[in-house]
């Protein structure tokens, strides 16, 4: 049986070892809950990152097409990057596949060492992929920041433009009528 016919055949053993990987590199607690709850609307981070790996694990049977596994990528990706992970603690779950395929056929790899080096490779670039996801990511995050504070500080001046109006309203000598 070929690498790639291993990596099929084992697709939810290899799936769901990586996804308790990843489960793993969040707090105990968060963990436990990621693991635990299969409800979708109850655990929808737990279901983003499911959806997303089901997607990125299905792209190493094929050339990698950004276009194609970015979306799945962003899944995982904009989550993390939400969660305020520091870039490599973020992008860890794209390397920590290439351990649980290791761990999951490790026999093959002696046998298949070209095709596991070829599937590294597909990794390697969906790890790059992703660091540019992350970084979109991050960069939008920051320019909502900015625009909340530019939004916060135009109510402020037009609170004390308010202010100052009626202040000098106010003031002003009135006429006797």
């Amino acid at each position: 049986m070929a690498f790639e016919d291993q990596l099929s055949a084992n697709r939810s053993k290899i799936l769901k070892k990586w996804f308790q990987a990843i489960a793993d590199t969040y707090s105990p607690e968060t963990a436990r809950f990621l693991k635990k709850e299969k409800d979708p609307f109850a655990n929808p981070v737990g279901n983003s990152i499911l959806e997303g790996i089901e997607g990125i694990y299905d792209a190493l049977f094929e050339e990698i097409d950004a276009a194609k596994v970015s979306p799945f990528l962003d899944q995982v990706i904009r989550v993390r990057a939400v969660q305020e992970f520091k870039p490599s603690e973020a992008l860890v779950f794209i390397f920590l596949l290439k351990e649980v395929i290791r761990e999951a056929l490790s026999e093959s790899i002696d046998v298949f060492p070209e095709a596991f080096q070829r599937m590294e490779g597909k990794i390697d670039e969906l790890a790059l992929i992703s660091f540019n996801i992350y970084m979109e990511c991050r960069e939008k995050l920051y320019q909502l920041r900015v625009d909340e504070i530019k939004n916060r500080t135009a109510r402020l001046l037009q609170r004390a433009d308010f202010i100052w109006e009626t202040y000098l309203k106010e003031k002003e000598p009135q006429e006797d009528s």
